[in-house]
């Protein structure tokens, strides 16, 4: 069995809940439900889907970098909005991170997340050559 490597952002969720940002067991990678958190603890972007989605992009993408991976290593997104009329901004965010690399992706609506300010949570799965 592939040695398994849990990778933190410091979320003040992590120990609440008890998961890890993001999990590499061997060529593979998942990054768990990641909302905009900003690095000073606050929402990212209040009110704007686009903001959020880069800034949830940007916690993901951090996070592969410390399992030895990126973005263009992203095999399939999930996107989670909790106004499915706001898909359009944050496809916007999705294309200019995922344009060229085109994963696999789901845009759904969810009742509610953690967070009322938040507007979308994504997930991300990778794989590493």
């Amino acid at each position: 069995m592939a040695a398994r490597q849990n990778i933190s952002s410091g979320s003040k969720y992590e120990p609440t809940i008890g998961f890890s940002r993001g999990v590499k067991v061997g060529n593979i990678i998942a990054i768990s439900g990641t909302a905009p958190i900003g690095a000073d603890g606050n929402v990212a972007g209040p009110g704007d889907a686009y903001l959020q989605t880069k800034r949830c992009i940007e916690i993901a993408a951090a996070s592969l970098e410390k399992a030895g991976a990126s973005l263009k290593d992203v095999v399939r997104t999930r996107v989670m909005l909790t106004d499915i009329t706001k898909w359009e901004q944050a496809a916007k965010a999705h294309g200019e991170a995922f344009g060229e690399i085109r994963p696999a992706c789901t845009f759904v609506q969810v009742a509610a997340l953690i967070d009322p300010a938040w507007l979308v949570e994504m997930e991300f799965d990778a794989v590493i050559p």
